[in-house]
């Protein structure tokens, strides 16, 4: 281990095996350890025996639940936008085939305390029994305007700056009822908040742009994907990509301790009695306590069940969003479906999550309104866990450490943080114009 490294990985969650793979296949010479003697960090994905080790303190599930191995329970699961940054980043770095995706059955969001699915463009629209007749034609012409614009092209514009107008003010123009812009900014842009509406609308648009094309990808009920077996399988993939390209991975590393120099300045790490030299330490909050601050908490329930989430079509697979303001929240509620069909459980089982950013310390209660939704359930597990951000500068101490996991099931915020470090790390900005059809294989089963 007495080596000198361009670049100091610890902890193997996804966001620091997709830095260490483009960190790789950009020629640097990367180390990546793991106190855990698994991969995922916090982003693992558990079998039936430990989930009940994790939540109930022994490893003896009922057997009416089937078989453990049959099970790969995501404790971060998030759905990956088909069009979106992490499918880039997975072509970009050719990881795409150790990995099989399936498309990703439906798409909804709940409204006036039912769920629908979501309307994505204008023939939806008009469709769609989230409105009445005036306003569906309402919604009908800002889906044109959406669905046409494009950026190089002033004619699409409409005498709309999209740099200078805000996300409000456009949608006032087309006169859109509240409940409307709620499921739009919400369930089709996947803002967390209302804070995009004072913000100037082309984030808003070209992410409802990329909703409408991921969609249209796979002709599926919704425009995102999911790898079979889960995401366990992505850190995997990650670590052979970077073995490929002459990076190392060791698990079971423990007390990963990163030394500094007189200056404060990252130096190299020490695990049992040995010290590897590097420029750069990339990590998740927990291996540099000292330098984040907890900004808040997600609060989630894990379920097992034997029928799909009711109202969804009898989707397999399926997000639902639940805006802020259709719960008196100040944060949105996600309800994650999987099952059998992406092979993360045993046949006639489901996996259900519902998570939120905590505003109370009882997240029983707290998520109440999404598990009502959910319909009988065979196992239900309450977790909570601190969100936490970095507070160093990493020009001055060469950290580079990523932000705790929010409470979305999807995956745009961490594709967003990604690529954010990586152009810290490197400088500059990670190329993401690749050809989309190279993860579209193995989506059309």
């Amino acid at each position: 281990m007495d080596e000198e490294y361009d670049v100091i990985v610890l902890g193997t969650g996804l966001k620091e095996c997709i830095l260490s793979g483009l960190l790789s296949v950009d020629g640097l010479k990367v180390l990546h350890m793991d106190r855990n003697d698994y991969y995922g960090g916090a982003s693992t994905s558990l079998n039936l025996n430990q989930l009940w080790k994790r939540f109930r303190g022994d490893d003896k599930p009922p057997e009416s639940l089937g078989s453990s191995r049959e099970y790969n329970v995501d404790m971060t699961p998030k759905f990956m936008m088909a069009n979106g940054g992490l499918v880039r980043v997975l072509i970009h770095t050719d990881v795409t085939k150790y990995l099989n995706f399936k498309a990703v059955d439906g798409s909804f969001v709940y409204n006036k305390k039912k769920i629908y699915k979501v309307p994505a463009t204008d023939v939806e629209a008009l469709k769609s029994p989230l409105m009445g007749l005036f306003e569906k034609r309402r919604a009908r012409k800002f889906f044109i305007y959406v669905q046409d614009f494009e950026e190089n092209d002033p004619k699409s514009h409409e005498g709309l700056d999209l740099n200078k107008v805000t996300a409000r003010e456009v949608i006032t123009k087309y006169g859109l009822e509240d409940d409307t812009i709620d499921f739009i900014g919400h369930a089709l842009a996947l803002h967390i908040d209302d804070s995009y509406l004072d913000e100037p609308a082309m984030e808003f648009v070209k992410k409802m742009k990329l909703y409408a094309e991921s969609l249209a990808r796979f002709e599926g009920g919704s425009p995102y994907i999911y790898p079979l077996y889960g995401l366990g399988e992505l850190p995997q993939a990650f670590a052979r990509l970077s073995a490929v390209y002459g990076g190392t991975y060791m698990l079971n590393k423990p007390e990963c301790q990163v030394k500094f120099d007189d200056n404060g300045n990252a130096i190299g790490v020490t695990s049992e009695g040995e010290t590897a030299k590097c420029k750069k330490v990339v990590c998740d909050p927990s291996y540099l306590p000292d330098k984040v601050r907890k900004v808040g908490k997600v609060a989630r329930a894990i379920c097992i069940m034997s029928h799909p989430i009711l109202d969804t079509n009898d989707s397999h697979s399926v997000q639902v969003i639940l805006p802020q303001k259709q719960l008196g929240r100040k944060s949105d509620m996600y309800l994650f479906c999987c099952s059998y069909a992406h092979n993360v459980a045993p046949k006639g089982k489901f996996i259900a999550f519902v998570s939120t950013e905590a505003e109370t310390d009882d997240p029983q209660v707290e998520l109440k309104p999404g598990i009502d939704l959910l319909g009988p359930l065979d196992e239900i597990f309450y977790d909570t866990y601190d969100r936490y951000v970095p507070t160093n500068d990493h020009q001055a101490d060469s950290c580079y450490i990523s932000s705790s996991y929010d409470a979305t099931t999807h995956f745009e915020s961490t594709v967003q943080d990604v690529l954010a470090m990586y152009t810290k790390i490197t400088g500059k900005a990670l190329d993401l114009s690749v050809d989309l059809s190279a993860a579209s294989a193995t989506a059309e089963e």
